[in-house]
């Protein structure tokens, strides 16, 4: 390589790098170093498939697709497997590599699905962080049915230089959520010792008031007193109880249990089967448990309440229902309550579906399925 070459070839490498370290949002930033590369280089197409741990990819960037793989919402792209996605999933895509054709081309010019542009031949790379592997790196032109190996060596640069950069914004979110659950824990704390105290304090100056009043009148005031202050107490240990969901770490079924004797509502329980459930799976389900709960606690009229909770290698299913006063639901229109739509946004967040079941003096049921 030449030192006019090799000169190139750093400040390529510097420009990405100045745009890996510039955010944390994954699909700006390999938007944006997709099409830097492409512009130094001189290819004209590109696009970025980062992969989960079942080998499912997903189109994360692209860069000047022919219309043949662009048309229907990227649809071609989106959707079915090819050679470089097996070659990923099998393991044997370990560094930059030709791929003599591309499978989605050769798909849409079969189906005659629109213009490809001269586009036959792409250079594969797993973009990877030491052995932590993350996804694709694919790029082309049109009529270029081969890279020299000095144009895969960068693209093996560049691909590793992604792969650091996604590692360390794993590393940051995963910094965050941390951070974000040790001030759930502190502003749990400090609600405990300020406001729940003095709302205890409140509720027997109440009681004392009660008992030394002199007429009716200021008996009955307070009374009320009392009364407003024992629900919000009670209202204050629901929410420190969902700001730190103690128990959880015993499983979902058992916080939920929990939580539901903590309202005071008699819960029987059931469980099917075993996995292990993704964090996200887990907070997503006890933060819509508990809405179910507390909607029992406050609507249904009855503290009888039963949950089912099933497991398996691909999916959870989660079902609370009551034999309480229930309401007309029709599913042909919107859901009637904030709670609702907030336990169906939660569930469909995570690709899952949300049932709501309910009649009037018939009970409400609420099934959530999430896939894994």
């Amino acid at each position: 390589m030449s030192a006019a070459a090799g000169y190139e070839e750093i400040s390529i490498l510097k420009e990405i790098a100045e745009l890996l370290n510039e955010g944390t949002d994954i699909r700006n930033i390999l938007s944006g170093v997709l099409k830097k590369l492409l512009h130094v280089t001189g290819l004209q197409t590109g696009w970025i498939f980062l992969m989960d741990e079942n080998g499912m990819h997903q189109l994360a960037a692209d860069a000047a697709l022919p219309p043949a793989l662009a048309q229907d919402g990227k649809r071609r792209m989106c959707q079915g497997k090819c050679w470089c996605v097996n070659k990923y999933n099998n393991g044997q895509l370990n560094k930059a590599t030709n791929i003599m054709e591309c499978k989605r081309i050769e798909d849409a010019i079969e189906e005659k699905a629109g213009e490809t542009c001269g586009l036959t031949h792409h250079a594969t790379v797993p973009l990877r962080a030491g052995a932590e592997r993350f996804g694709i790196l694919n790029v082309g032109s049109p009529y270029k049915t081969h890279f020299e190996k000095n144009e895969l060596a960068l693209l093996e640069a560049v691909a590793y230089q992604i792969g650091t950069a996604l590692k360390r914004i794993k590393l940051t979110q995963r910094e965050q959520e941390t951070a974000l659950v040790a001030e759930r824990n502190r502003l749990a704390r400090d609600l405990h010792d300020s406001v729940n105290q003095l709302l205890f304090s409140l509720s027997l100056t109440a009681r004392a008031g009660v008992e030394m009043g002199q007429t009716d009148e200021v008996k009955q005031t307070f009374g009320y007193i009392q009364d407003l202050a024992q629900e919000a107490l009670g209202e204050m240990r629901a929410l420190i109880w969902q700001l730190r969901p103690h128990g959880l770490e015993n499983g979902i079924v058992s916080a939920l249990r929990s939580y539901a004797e903590m309202l005071g509502l008699s819960i029987q329980t059931k469980v099917a089967g075993a996995a292990n459930i993704p964090g996200k799976v887990e907070e997503a389900l006890w933060r819509i448990g508990q809405e179910a709960l507390a909607n029992c606690k406050k609507h249904s009229q009855t503290t009888a309440v039963q949950l089912f909770f099933q497991m398996s290698t691909d999916k959870v299913l989660l079902v609370i229902k009551d034999a309480g006063c229930g309401f007309h639901y029709d599913e042909s229109l919107a859901i009637p309550s904030l709670g609702l739509k907030s336990m169906k946004a939660r569930a469909e967040a995570l690709n899952g579906t949300f049932h709501l079941k309910s009649k009037t003096n018939s009970g409400t049921e609420i099934k959530i399925e999430i896939p894994l």
